[in-house]
């Protein structure tokens, strides 16, 4: 007679007669890198970027008329620091970003929502916005500029019309995917209304949202280029304008990373709206 191990209730082995051999079930405990890790190796790859770029343009491989060298960069970060210009331009690139995605998130979350709750809603909003979503963004600055000028209005208008299409998208997408039985269950302890819209059914479709809102700070840098490229005396697609006309490498590459830091900051918001909306995100993944 075989003699075979069985799990027991209190983890240990049993020894019992006869039947397959079972093994105690391990608990599987998401063991993440410790921050002193972690965080150098997310900066590994951009670092080596720079170090090639660096010796690239050192040695001479990479032309200066083609692309200006890291210290160049800097000089000209320097220059722009101590007039002022630096700062001011930043904040007025950040101000028109950060209104427009404000507008286009909030009115692309309330289609959304409306279009995703009823049949309705979704038969008067959601063929309107997925003509929106098809019509290239950049294609309206003509009609923009005559509708509007070339003032702020235009520059935010823009980045509210780029951003409103994949909020709306994403929202109507998590609203629908909602689970029925949740919201039923909801109901029977009698939340209705908007109760059950801000309780129940946005807090289920907030990873679709969240999703939705780094796109939405994605594109809003895109459509802060094109926005400043026209009727602007201060920002940093005034800087690139100036690049331009000088043929300032160092400008040019210096305004690219400085759109760069600003995507990395709407980024960075967002990962913090996420840890303290959705700290179980992080015991989900299977890695």
């Amino acid at each position: 007679m075989a003699i075979v191990t069985t799990p027991r209730t209190n983890g240990g082995p049993d020894q019992r007669p006869g039947g397959p051999t079972l093994e105690v079930p391990r608990y599987r405990s998401s063991r993440g890198r410790p921050r002193w890790v972690s965080i150098p190796l997310r900066f590994l790859v951009p670092a080596l970027l720079v170090v090639v770029w660096w010796i690239g343009s050192a040695t001479g491989a990479i032309p200066e008329e083609i692309l200006a060298g890291p210290p160049k960069v800097w000089t000209a970060f320097a220059e722009l620091y101590q007039t002022g210009q630096l700062l001011d331009f930043s904040i007025a690139s950040f101000k028109r970003a950060a209104l427009g995605v404000l507008f286009g998130v909030v009115i692309g979350l309330v289609l959304g929502v409306i279009s995703g709750l009823s049949s309705l809603g979704e038969e008067l909003v959601d063929s309107t916005m997925q003509i929106t979503r098809a019509v290239p963004f950049l294609a309206l600055v003509p009609l923009f500029i005559a509708w509007f000028g070339i003032d702020e209005t235009f520059k935010v208008l823009l980045i509210a019309v780029a951003t409103v299409a994949p909020m709306y998208a994403y929202t109507y997408l998590g609203v629908r995917n909602v689970d029925r039985k949740m919201v039923e269950a909801a109901r029977s302890f009698g939340l209705t209304g908007s109760r059950l819209v801000f309780e129940v059914i946005l807090p289920s479709a907030l990873p679709g949202v969240l999703m939705a809102l780094r796109i939405c700070l994605s594109i809003s840098i895109t459509g802060l280029i094109a926005a400043e490229q026209v009727g602007t005396r201060e920002g940093i697609g005034y800087l690139v304008t100036l690049a331009q006309e000088y043929n300032r490498t160092d400008y040019m590459v210096l305004c690219v990373v400085l759109y760069a830091v600003l995507g990395l900051i709407f980024d960075g918001v967002v990962r913090i709206i996420e840890r303290f909306s959705m700290p179980w995100r992080g015991q989900v993944a299977a890695r």
